[in-house]
């Protein structure tokens, strides 16, 4: 167990992800008690003693001490009396900087500050396991849109890589991989109107099984066997809400996922895909991508029903092609069934196919991921996305803790690298980036692409570039205020049951949220 012992609540997030990213599954405690390993401590303090206030002269007329402390474990007697400012038992290291007029950072600005903590919390880490972490400091979930936002003021590439290393400590290979990513996006992002545009979302609910790592919005089709109807009815009333509202704007990219929306009927995937014909502007689209994910759930009638709609772009994801993982992550589909629905879809014509894949499965390491490689690589896909494992609150890793500990999940920079490695041998570009909480090995996910097989709903909703509106249980509609650089969110909710019987209200938060007067708050 860790403790947090934490003055300015603002940075709490900071700390415990970075906390996370060093001891992933520890517990918080935040009082000072037995049991606990360690404990952090943080204060934001405006101080004028020591010598460090500020002079008259400073236009600010103020400093400010950031301290951090890093301490073995305490017990509450030895902690008490301890100075208002920081307790002082063995083992303590602090650190204090002041904003002034002597060049240092201006930590009344809380973005400075909070990368500052971070700074002094993660060497103090580092010093403290041995190791450091890719990323550095940095715990965002998407760092190339620190390289892409200064690559659109005019930023020159040494420049960026010099800011990324200073602020965030992070290693030479990821500043690199960020740069060429967000170099790429920035080609692939200059067409669109960001002003008038749009994208879409459609959430289909629905899985074969739901596996041990996943923590998406899905429920078992078979529960819903005979009665998906009345999903489609509330899903259907939703997307006319949402054409009439969008009329005469430009839809760039549609994205059909899940769950699994091939889980469904052919009938019920053929209804859809007529209704969005029907209320929007499919055919000057730049992109409409389908995930067909899960290879249990296709079939040749699914796919022609794909193909007669015009889908550019499908995702076939076997996540490793190892088959005692797929065993043991509930996936219930076989290698050779990847193999056999893949091969389908390219006879049926798809052109532009992706495979997702996951480093750091239970069980798996080096020669299981190379095994992977190898016949994905044979196989020849337009482009493969490849996941690092995150564990996710609502994961049954996560919620049968007990059921799974002793399972061995492994991810390392060797892993990242190889699937790197492969990805270029096959002719695939990282387009994309973006990272999660609880990631394996602190690592990241990266989309590789074939030139002109990038995924531009990806990069979009990564780099929230656009406004992006979510239909179906479980998704979220970010509207874009491209003048005021701000995004504002309208959710759906998760469970099928209450997104049908309250599908009035789904629509009057999306009413409020893209109505012209929504201001921010």
């Amino acid at each position: 167990m860790i403790g947090l012992l934490i003055q300015d609540n603002a940075y709490e997030q900071d700390i415990r992800e970075l906390l996370m990213s060093f001891y992933p599954g520890e517990t918080y405690a935040h009082e000072i008690k037995d049991g606990v390993d360690f404990y952090v401590q943080t204060r934001l303090i405006q101080k004028e003693e020591d010598g460090c206030a500020a002079s008259e002269e400073d236009a600010a007329g103020q400093e400010w001490n950031v301290g951090i402390a890093l301490w073995e474990q305490i017990k509450e007697g030895e902690a008490a009396g301890c100075s208002p400012y920081f307790p002082v038992p063995e083992g303590l290291e602090d650190f204090h900087l002041a904003s002034s007029s002597r060049g240092y950072s201006d930590l009344s600005d809380h973005s400075e500050t909070k990368n500052v903590v971070k700074q002094l919390f993660y060497r103090m880490l580092t010093e403290r396991t041995g190791h450091e972490l890719p990323w550095g400091s940095l715990t965002g979930i998407r760092p190339t849109k620190i390289a892409l936002s200064r690559l659109e003021e005019g930023w020159k590439e040494e420049e960026i890589r010099s800011f990324m290393k200073k602020n965030y400590l992070a290693s030479d290979e990821k500043i690199d991989l960020s740069i060429e990513i967000a170099a790429r996006e920035k080609m692939l992002l200059e067409p669109l109107d960001y002003d008038r545009g749009y994208s879409l979302y459609v959430g289909i609910p629905f899985c074969p099984t739901t596996c041990l790592y996943c923590s998406f919005t899905s429920y078992p089709i078979s529960k819903w066997k005979g009665r998906t109807g009345l999903y489609l009815e509330a899903l259907f009333k939703e997307m006319e809400y949402v054409a009439d509202k969008m009329k005469g704007r430009p839809l760039d990219t549609i994205y059909f996922g899940g769950g699994t929306p091939t889980a469904l009927p052919a009938e019920d995937i053929d209804a859809i895909l007529t209704k969005l014909d029907q209320l929007f502007d499919t055919e000057n689209a730049l992109e409409f991508t389908v995930e067909a994910g899960r290879p249990d759930s296709i079939t040749e009638e699914k796919l022609r029903v794909l193909r007669d709609h015009g889908i550019t772009r499908i995702s076939i994801n076997p996540q490793t092609m190892n088959q005692k993982t797929l065993d043991l992550i509930g996936r219930r589909h076989t290698v050779e069934m990847v193999k056999e629905k893949f091969l389908m879809a390219r006879e049926l014509g798809f052109d532009n196919i992706n495979m997702d894949l996951i480093i750091g499965l239970p069980e798996e390491g080096l020669e299981d991921v190379r095994t992977t490689m190898e016949e994905v690589k044979a196989l020849a896909p337009d482009s493969v996305t490849v996941h690092s494992l995150a564990i996710k609150r609502a994961a049954r890793l996560n919620t049968m803790k007990e059921v799974y500990k002793d399972l061995k999940i492994t991810n390392t920079q060797e892993m990242i690298d190889l699937t790197a490695q492969y990805a270029r041998e096959m002719g695939l570009e990282p387009y994309y980036l973006y990272r999660q909480k609880n990631m394996a090995g602190n690592f990241e996910n990266v989309g590789y692409a074939a030139p002109g097989k990038a995924c531009i709903y990806n990069v979009l909703i990564m780099e929230e570039q656009q406004t992006i509106i979510g239909c179906g249980a479980g998704t979220t509609t970010k509207r874009l205020f491209p003048e005021e650089n701000r995004i504002e969110r309208a959710e759906n909710v998760k469970d099928v049951e209450q997104y049908i019987s309250r599908i009035d209200e789904m629509i009057e938060r999306k009413r409020r949220l893209l109505s012209e007067k929504t201001i921010a708050i």
